[in-house]
């Protein structure tokens, strides 16, 4: 365990840089996400009562589908690289290594939604009470999306076109997380107690924090045998 808070500090810091340097790919999930909210209203219809109703699920379905799209490189260059397997043969514990990588992942892709958020909630004519909820639930849920979606991506980083099952892998585990975090948002938006989905949220991250780095680390142990 010694110099593990170093090697995950060090881990941190390189996806950072590199997300930096490469930042074509850093804008693309946040460009998606917001085409996607910027786009609705022109597609379905511009009245504010209707896109004040819709405004939490588009949004959060947005934010899901950006999340995912953010996924695929997760540990994929590292896979090609042999990066990957260095990670496993340190003597550092790979769970702690693979929850630095997840939270590279949150800051240059969950971060970024979460900042966005409030100016496209104001385009979807959302108050400010909702959109105080909404960004509850984000920085509430969007660490969740990373810490589950890199179980899939761990699952399929050996397959060469993994992309199509790691949608259907990690897409039924994000339902709960969507169904409880419009819910929350649309609660708000009508002046009602939100309190009992943002606990749930919370325990959700709470379980994903403590569970999915070992699920992850197994997946990735198996993906490199």
């Amino acid at each position: 365990m010694n110099g593990t808070p170093h090697a995950m500090a060090a881990l941190i810091r390189r996806d950072l840089l590199l997300a930096f340097r490469h930042r074509g790919e850093l804008a693309n999930p946040l460009l998606f996400f917001a085409m996607i909210v910027t786009l609705y209203p022109l597609g379905v219809s511009p009245d504010p009562e209707l896109l004040r109703v819709v405004a939490p699920g588009v949004i959060w379905i947005a934010a899901l589908l950006a999340a995912l799209f953010s996924l695929e490189n997760l540990f994929r260059s590292d896979f090609d690289d042999g990066a990957l397997e260095q990670m496993a043969l340190s003597p550092h514990p790979l769970p702690l290594l693979v929850l630095a990588r997840v939270l590279a992942h949150w800051l240059v892709s969950g971060l970024p939604l979460l900042l966005l958020a409030p100016l496209l909630a104001l385009q979807l004519n959302l108050n400010a009470a909702a959109i105080q909820a909404l960004l509850a639930t984000l920085a509430l849920g969007t660490p969740l999306l990373s810490l589950v979606g890199a179980i899939g991506v761990a699952l399929t980083v050996g397959l060469r076109r993994g992309g199509m099952l790691l949608t259907l892998l990690v897409m039924p585990l994000y339902i709960p997380v969507l169904i409880f975090a419009t819910n929350a948002v649309t609660a708000a938006g009508a002046g009602m107690p939100i309190e009992g989905q943002l606990y749930f949220l919370a325990a959700l991250l709470a379980l994903a924090l403590t569970l999915a780095p070992l699920a992850v680390a197994a997946a990735l142990r198996i993906s490199l045998s």
